[in-house]
């Protein structure tokens, strides 16, 4: 069972594979693929070339595309150019969603410097201006709690209308995060103006 095979049976099968004569290629006959351009075989060539041989040249041509394609996103989300916008800000529902927040005043923006007008109430040791402080948290929130429910009814009867066939998810929190930026510090910047008709 475990014995080693005899020379005559390893032969064998060499002896049988050197018995067939190798059939050369048919030079008439088709190789499976076009013969390409002698422009594109140059580019190819040149492509070949140019790329890194080892591994420092590797990691220095990805972290430099990489930094040019973060500046071309950053650009983007300045000027608004669909083309190079992150994933989560392309299409046109997102930018609809985007321009429906920035056409309108939302109490949402307003919460970073009501927030710190609150907190120097709060220091100041008058118990009657500190439950001022404390109505105000309370006004302030629920006030961007409706505010919110507002923009998401809305937006989301004017998405199904303007967009049937579109796919929506995620675009009602996506402008409701937005309305909590102030309106200058909002990425993509503002393309509309407020009370223009998105």
């Amino acid at each position: 069972m475990f014995r080693s095979r005899s020379k005559d049976e390893q032969a064998a099968p060499a002896k049988a594979t050197a018995d067939q004569p190798q059939q050369p290629r048919d030079p008439q006959a088709p190789k499976g693929r076009p013969t390409p351009k002698r422009s594109e075989a140059q580019s190819q060539r040149r492509s070949r070339a140019s790329t890194p041989t080892n591994r420092k040249d590797a990691t220095k041509a990805a972290r430099e595309a990489r930094r040019a394609d973060m500046a071309r996103q950053r650009e983007a989300l300045a000027s608004g150019d669909e083309r190079y916008l992150p994933v989560r800000d392309k299409g046109p529902v997102r930018r609809f969603a985007r321009d429906f927040v920035d056409s309108r005043w939302s109490v949402a923006e307003f919460f970073l410097p009501m927030a710190v007008l609150i907190l120097v109430l709060t220091m100041v040791r008058v118990p009657q201006i500190q439950t001022i402080a404390l109505l105000m948290w309370l006004v302030i929130i629920v006030a961007i709690v409706l505010d919110s429910i507002v923009i998401w009814t809305r937006l989301g009867k004017q998405v199904r209308e303007r967009f049937p066939d579109e796919n929506t998810k995620g675009v009602k929190a996506y402008a409701v995060m937005r309305t909590l930026q102030m309106r200058r510090l909002r990425l993509p910047k503002p393309q509309v103006k407020r009370g223009e008709r998105p």
